[in-house]
């Protein structure tokens, strides 16, 4: 398993990134929707150490309690479905089981830590070569 990302919820994607970006330097990867999800998502990464942030606004959503900012965590597995029912085994509690979303060819899944914050588990699709 390999550690991804951070993902947090933002109130304004420009703001957002010009913060992160502008004023703390991190450089900017690539920005999308994704309509089934409402949402919108932004991706940057420190250059020297190469933790990436994942910037993520929910259409409608503009106001939060304190603390709801984070969104996910994100790592990759090899197989997510081999992965899944080794920690199902181990008890932990499946989210979203297996998808992938639209314009993607990685598979992804969702799993609760024992404080409810999201995990994503991601399958690279296979690269051609």
């Amino acid at each position: 398993m390999k550690f991804l990302h951070t993902s947090i919820t933002v109130r304004h994607m420009d703001e957002s990134l010009a913060f992160y970006t502008e004023v703390l330097g991190l450089l900017f990867e690539r920005r999308r929707t994704i309509p089934e999800n409402h949402a919108e998502i932004a991706f940057v990464h420190d250059p020297v150490s190469g933790a990436r942030i994942e910037l993520t606004h929910w259409e409608g959503k503009d106001q939060f309690e304190a603390g709801e900012q984070l969104d996910h965590l994100a790592f990759e597995v090899e197989d997510l479905d081999r992965y899944l029912m080794k920690l199902r085994t181990k008890n932990v509690r499946v989210s979203k089981e297996p998808y992938r979303l639209s314009g993607g060819s990685s598979r992804i899944a969702f799993i609760l830590d024992p404080n409810d914050v999201w995990i994503e588990l991601i399958e690279r699709a296979p690269t051609a070569g």
